[in-house]
């Protein structure tokens, strides 16, 4: 059954967020350090201070001379850092003219202190996300050099300090693809979940990158055991989505919820043997349809379902 709160706060909202889509790019304080830009593909978040720009992804490259321009109406400052939280196209499709309008810190060091300005943005990412955007010795790569990212982590996580306050960029594993970030900004308390978390569709879960729905799972109980709800389980910390509007812990609950007991549905046709054909004829999102559901555009329903089902029956 749906909730209420996902009534009330996600189809009116889900409305309004379409209409801010449709226009130009509008930007929302979050808290803290933290803004969230909107209508530059997927959703920007910037993290401004004394020490310049901090930007998560880039937008798409038809937005990219946009979105600096709204980015210089939070800051004259130099933009610093790009972070690529995953390899989709309406992520780091701006990341060329990001990078060359901004200006890294000496050295390539990332503890935010300000000195000689090196050529274009320190460009970070998980390296899963390098090793897609570039291209093995003698191919062609699917993206300009430029574009690239320039500071690579391996690691389960990568930690900085940038304009008074801690960042962690967590890597999460085989989610929406194999190369996803989440990043938070502890001393303003937001995550930026990319499109791990996204309130506009079902979470999207690209098999051909290495994703899979157990991995969305473990990474939206990730953001669950980061985030605080404040009273009343309203406010707290905040969490910036991927396409959607800002939630705090609840929404996020909820959201896993979901996409739970969607996948034990459709892991109960595949114990029971059913073909995927099958599993869609059983409408295993019915009841969910109504607000992440949609039969039209690259991530559609039977998408999601699809994806659903191979990532627990990968033979088929």
């Amino acid at each position: 059954m749906i909730s209420r709160r996902w009534v009330t706060l996600g189809v009116g909202v889900a409305a309004a967020y379409a209409m801010v889509q449709a226009q130009e790019l509008h930007t929302f304080h979050v808290q803290g350090n933290v803004y969230m830009i909107v209508g530059a593909g997927g959703n920007v978040t910037a993290q401004v201070g004394n020490d310049g720009v901090l930007l998560v992804n880039s937008g798409t490259a038809e937005n990219a001379s946009k979105l600096l321009a709204e980015v210089r109406k939070l800051s004259k400052g130099p933009i610093r850092y790009l972070i690529n939280t995953d390899v989709a196209p309406d992520h780091v499709g701006g990341n060329e003219q990001v990078f060359e309008a901004g200006s890294s810190v000496a050295g390539g060091n990332v503890t935010g202190d300000i000195g000689d300005a090196g050529v274009g943005a320190a460009v970070i990412a998980h390296e899963a996300v390098l090793n897609r955007m570039s291209a093995p010795t003698g191919s062609k790569a699917p993206t300009p050099t430029k574009a690239w990212p320039n500071d690579t982590y391996f690691t389960k996580e990568k930690k900085m300090f940038f304009n008074g306050e801690a960042i962690e960029i967590i890597h999460i594993p085989a989610a929406e693809t194999d190369g996803d970030s989440i990043v938070f900004f502890r001393r303003s308390d937001v995550i930026s979940t990319s499109d791990l978390y996204v309130t506009t569709s079902y979470p999207i879960v690209d098999r051909q990158r290495g994703g899979n729905i157990q991995g969305v799972l473990d990474g939206l109980n990730r953001v669950i055991d980061i985030t605080v709800p404040a009273d009343k389980e309203e406010g707290g910390t905040y969490v910036i989505p991927g396409h959607g509007r800002v939630v705090d812990q609840a929404d996020v609950v909820e959201y896993r919820d979901m996409v739970t007991i969607i996948r034990d549905r459709i892991q109960d046709g595949v114990k029971k043997g059913l073909s995927l054909e099958q599993v869609k004829a059983a409408q295993p999102t019915l009841d969910y349809d109504a607000v992440f559901g949609s039969s039209k555009g690259s991530w559609t329903t039977d998408s999601f379902i699809e994806a659903v089902y191979k990532s627990l029956n990968p033979k088929k």
